[in-house]
């Protein structure tokens, strides 16, 4: 019982890319399952669905059309560079600081990106990190979170030929002030659970090196833009500091009430391409080549569909 699905699958890879799915700073809430599997001896790399504007970086930076290789001295003229922080921060702790950044954009140059990174870097793996858990929505719950990244990211590796493809989630609970309703993804990993695709769940302790890492790293961040830390990354290190109920670490969540609870350290893991195949709208998705066609395309659909209704925790 303590080698769960997920562990057993990344212990039989050598050369594994963590990838940000949200964009943001998805990449941060990869950032403890990284540097453990860095600590058991795997080649591992970062990447990130960037927000930021990567046309403005110098040309060296670009490895292919649509994928930039950040490091500790790359310069950026925008004010929101988490790959940049991310990269800086690694170089601090000797660690390899290289942040890979996509541009966000649609499925098809997404996959493209990703494709020339993976034979790039001879990857046997890919592990894609929601901070949240909005991911895991089919398309027919109540709320859907912010999904267009998200899914841009899911679309475009399930169609990769990577010989393991992973999803795994950091935050449970974030996503309500977006309207996701958290039963409803309790009962989307039950269904993935029959389905043979749901690869357990595990801790993140700061009483471990990567644990305490993270927490370090989510510091660093905050010091870097202290105006506008990240809430996700915020809320997930202090449930990981053993805080709970309505803890304040930024003006940013002025006026809305949190649930800082142990849940959100709870990394849970999923088959990515048994996630894909439950998606009721990601084949539609696939001929996109902007980030606004996928939301549209999202948009369309929820006009389309009755969503389930939201379900109360019983107790």
């Amino acid at each position: 019982m303590f080698d769960s699905p997920l562990s057993a699958r990344l212990e039989a890879r050598s050369r594994i890319l963590v990838a940000g799915a949200g964009g943001g700073s998805d990449v941060y809430a990869g950032l403890p399952l990284a540097l453990a599997l860095h600590e058991a001896g795997k080649e591992v790399h970062l990447a990130n669905l960037s927000f930021s504007h990567l046309d403005a970086l110098d040309l060296d930076v670009w490895l292919a059309e649509d994928v930039a290789a950040i490091r500790p001295d790359t310069s950026s003229r925008d004010w929101y560079f988490p790959e940049g922080w991310l990269a800086r921060w690694l170089a601090t702790h000797r660690l390899p600081d290289t942040v890979y950044a996509f541009s966000k954009v649609g499925v098809r140059p997404l996959r493209a990106a990703y494709a020339e990174l993976a034979e790039h870097l001879d990857l046997d793996a890919i592990v894609l990190v929601d901070g949240g858990t909005d991911i895991l929505m089919r398309g027919d719950e109540a709320g859907l979170g912010t999904p267009a990244d998200d899914m841009a990211s899911l679309a475009a590796v399930h169609g990769l030929d990577v010989p393991e493809k992973i999803v795994v989630c950091l935050g449970f609970g974030v996503d309500a002030y977006h309207g996701v309703n958290h039963v409803q993804v309790l009962e989307n990993l039950a269904a993935l659970e029959r389905e043979g695709a749901y690869l357990g769940a595990f801790s993140v302790s700061r009483a471990t090196k990567a644990g305490a890492l993270y927490l370090d790293a989510v510091a660093h961040a905050q010091a870097e833009l202290p105006a506008y830390p990240s809430i996700v990354n915020g809320s997930i290190a202090a449930a990981v500091r053993g805080e709970f109920g309505d803890v304040r670490f930024t003006d940013r969540t002025r006026g809305s009430e949190l649930f800082i609870n142990p849940l959100m350290a709870i990394y849970f893991g999923v088959d990515l391409d048994g996630l894909a195949r439950r998606s009721l709208y990601l084949d539609r998705l696939e001929d996109t080549v902007l980030i606004r066609q996928v939301a549209s395309i999202i948009e369309a659909y929820r006009e389309e569909v009755v969503p389930r209704p939201p379900k109360a925790f019983p107790h």
